[in-house]
């Protein structure tokens, strides 16, 4: 089911196969596209998806020397590293196959539905992609090309236990390396005291060595570290140090395992707490761990939300292949499970209530079952499933297509890919995990009270997927993000254009036979949109349009996927009967069930509704 599902969003809708036609992919076709999204399919359902019940059930361990995880594991990572998909979207120069990063997000689809457990590429490749923008060229050299073969990997270092999301409250230190700290030729050398939490994949055997970047603060000339989030540099930490040619030196780093997270979901991945600097190690017999700064002292966000960005792409489509996978099971499950018979019958009077006790319709006890999927509620259940996971899917891939569209487009197009691509991001990130949630917990209904045990995998994929909401930014913080910041910024020109955009598909249904209605609907979806926008700004008091920015994510979220669903079914009108039918039901299902939803949230966010913001401590 998922091979031609994105065949058609890559070809039908968003006509991948023109990119060729730019210089940078020339080389390719729709072709050599379909090959490595081929090895991609073959490599996930061979390495991944044997194995995905396994490394939840076999947690990783710490023996007191080395994180313990299965051969499978080692064997999948070994396998992508080997596939080249690391490097998919980079220069030839470097090794990679300056593939579209919309082809690259393509093929990780199918790794992200085999087994978010085993996990690779997010983090790694997010990683060396930062170093290759703002570090110097000896970090990209040795740090970033290496993770980029496969022979390191890479961590993310944000939160710290006593902090979490705070940024502004980040304790670890940075102090220069002696007094020639800055003529190391991987950067100015800094040692790094402090904690970090919740680190995906910060120890393991997996890889030769892993390189961390971390937040970390340098302080001041009177030694005490600046407040807020202005202070903050970015390091480069490698696990193992190295030499400027990329070779290991034997010395382990001052960075120390402190524990492993024992998590709902997501089981197969370490999850770390890492001490930097706490004397276990003492390289060149000092403590404190040697850490590269990247880019300018203070400049450390600015680096480290290039990576962020693009990690929540990644969750995005984690978190709808998961949805995916789960529609998948139910929906293969409700064709296979017969139970009940159809409803046969009709009240005597339509008009007036059956009397307590009588049933308004009958069944036939002598008739043989059906199976499920012929009951309408069912069939709800999986409609729902298929138009938060195929529409999670869209936008996703759309994002990626707006990534593309920013390096390589034209300089105009370029510029309103980018501007549209920063509004969409929270979008992008928290409908999936929202919402491919909820289409993991209805997989379990159908299932009913198979879904419930582990004989089935729809609870793993529910474990799984719960922890999106929370990664690469809470869903709170993408609400304040959205509603405090990228819709008002540049005066709103990126709700604008989207607006725009959004209005342009608009216009083009009005003009199709069965379309014009959703017209219709999203239109005045997208007015009432900007109507609240402006409602909850009216006073300019921040604590008054921000106390209700999780309904106005959900609302902008629900318009969005409209959109499009409604573009999507507009480019399945010459598909095949089954590929049209079923976009135009699921888009169906999203306009008469999904998008009324949009006006109970904007009612609260257009009357800046204070409970929430008024609530007393002791009230509770």
């Amino acid at each position: 089911m998922l091979r031609p599902t994105i065949d058609f969003l890559l070809y039908d809708w968003l006509q991948a196969d023109t990119l060729p036609q730019r210089a940078r992919f020339a080389d390719h076709s729709r072709e050599t596209f379909g090959s490595v999204l081929d090895a991609a399919e073959r490599l996930a359902r061979e390495k991944f998806a044997p194995f995905n019940r396994l490394v939840d059930t076999e947690e990783p361990r710490f023996d007191g020397e080395k994180v313990i995880l299965p051969q499978a594991t080692h064997e999948a990572w070994k396998a992508f590293g080997e596939s080249g998909m690391l490097s998919a979207a980079q220069d030839y120069d470097i090794g990679g196959m300056q593939l579209p990063y919309l082809v690259e997000t393509a093929a990780n689809a199918f790794f992200a539905k085999a087994s978010v457990g085993i996990g690779g590429s997010l983090l790694t490749v997010g990683n060396a992609n930062l170093l290759m923008a703002h570090g110097n060229e000896a970090q990209r050299r040795v740090f970033a090309l290496n993770e980029f073969s496969g022979r390191w990997s890479g961590t993310m270092c944000l939160s710290e236990p006593q902090a979490g999301s705070s940024l502004s409250d980040v304790a670890t230190r940075a102090v220069p390396d002696g007094d020639n700290f800055e003529s190391d030729a991987l950067g100015p050398r800094y040692r790094l005291h402090g904690n970090k939490m919740w680190i995906s994949a910060g120890e393991h055997e997996l890889t030769e060595n892993i390189i961390h970047l971390v937040l970390a603060k340098i302080p001041g000339p009177d030694g005490k570290l600046v407040p807020g989030t202005k202070g903050i540099s970015l390091f480069v930490v490698p696990k193992k140090l190295v030499d400027a040619e990329g070779r290991l030196t034997g010395e382990r780093n001052d960075v120390a395992l402190a524990g492993l997270n024992h998590k709902c979901g997501w089981r197969g991945t370490t999850n770390t707490l890492l001490n930097f600097g706490e004397g276990r190690f003492k390289p060149a017999g000092r403590a404190g761990a040697v850490g590269y700064l990247v880019g300018r002292p203070g400049e450390g966000l600015r680096c480290m939300f290039h990576m962020m960005n693009e990690a929540r792409i990644g969750v995005g489509l984690g978190a709808a292949m998961l949805g995916y996978a789960g529609y998948e099971a139910s929906l293969d499950y409700a064709r296979q499970r017969p139970q009940g018979r159809p409803i046969t019958g009709a009240p005597s009077a339509p008009t007036s209530a059956p009397a307590s006790g009588t049933p308004a319709f009958g069944k036939d006890a002598a008739a043989p079952q059906v199976p499920i999927i012929e009951h309408a509620d069912v069939k709800r259940m999986l409609l729902a499933q298929k138009a938060y996971s195929e529409g999670a899917l869209a936008l996703c891939l759309y994002g990626a297509r707006l990534v593309d569209e920013q390096h390589t487009g034209a300089p105009e197009a370029g510029a309103e890919a980018a501007l549209l691509l920063e509004v969409l991001t929270p979008i992008i990130k928290s409908f999936p995990s929202q919402w491919c949630l909820e289409a993991n917990s209805l997989a379990i209904q159908v299932h009913g009270g198979y879904g419930y045990t582990r004989d089935f995998p729809v609870e793993q994929y529910w474990r799984d997927n719960r922890l999106n909401m929370i990664h690469e930014g809470t869903h709170g913080i993408q609400a304040l993000d959205l509603l405090g910041r990228k819709v008002v910024m540049q005066g709103g020109a990126g709700l604008k254009l989207l607006a725009s955009r959004i209005n342009a598909t608009i216009e083009r249904a009005g003009h199709v036979q069965g379309l014009a209605e959703f017209a219709t609907q999203l239109g005045g979806a997208v007015q009432r949109l900007g109507a609240a926008t402006k409602a909850a700004w009216a006073t300019g008091e921040p604590a008054e349009a921000l106390a209700n920015a999780t309904p106005y994510l959900q609302a902008f979220g629900h318009v969005v996927v409209a959109w499009i669903w409604l573009d999507v079914v507009l480019a399945a009108q010459a598909a095949e009967a089954p590929r049209r039918d079923g976009s135009l039901a699921a888009c169906r299902y999203f306009f008469a069930y999904e998008l009324p939803l949009v006006d109970a949230w904007l009612k609260v966010v257009s009357s800046r509704e204070a409970v929430c913001r008024e609530m007393l401590d002791e009230w509770f």
